[in-house]
C-alpha cells in the first residue's frame, strides 16, 4: 500500500509540474509607419495556421514574415512557438532570445514564460 502511495504522489508530482505556458498565442505585429504590409499578411497567415493546429505550415509563413522584416519581434516569437510545438527546441531558443532582442517594449514577448523558460536573461545581448 506504501508503495502505491508514492507512485500516485510521483505521478500526481510530474503531473502538476507540466509547463502551464505550453499553450501560449501567437502574436500579431503592430502596423505602423515603415512596416511591411507584406510581412504583415504574411504573420496574419501563420497566426491562421497556429491556431488550427498547423504548426508547419505556421512556420513557413512566419519564417516569411522574419525574412522580410527581420526586426519585428513578433515574428520571431511566433517562429519560436511553433519551433516549439515541432519539438525543435534548439532552433525556437534561438528565436526566442531574436524576440527579446527585438521586442520593442512589448509585455506579451518580455514576460512570457515559455519565452522565459526557453530563453533566459542570461545569454549574453539578450
Amino acid at each position: 500500500m506504501r508503495k502505491l502511495v508514492y507512485v500516485l504522489a510521483a505521478f500526481l508530482f510530474v503531473f502538476l509540474s507540466a509547463p502551464v505556458f505550453g499553450d501560449e498565442a501567437a502574436l500579431k505585429f503592430p502596423m505602423h509607419e515603415g512596416s511591411n504590409a507584406e510581412a504583415h499578411k504574411h504573420n496574419e497567415e501563420g497566426i491562421s495556421h497556429y491556431n488550427q493546429g498547423h504548426y508547419d505550415v505556421a512556420l513557413k509563413h512566419f519564417q516569411t514574415a522574419s525574412s522580410i522584416d527581420s526586426s519585428v519581434g513578433e515574428a520571431h516569437y511566433n517562429q519560436a512557438l511553433c519551433l516549439d510545438k515541432l519539438g525543435r527546441h534548439g532552433d525556437a531558443t534561438n528565436h526566442f532570445y531574436e524576440a527579446r532582442k527585438y521586442a520593442h517594449g512589448n509585455e506579451a514577448i518580455l514576460k512570457s514564460g515559455i519565452l522565459n523558460a526557453h530563453a533566459p536573461m542570461k545569454r549574453e545581448g539578450s
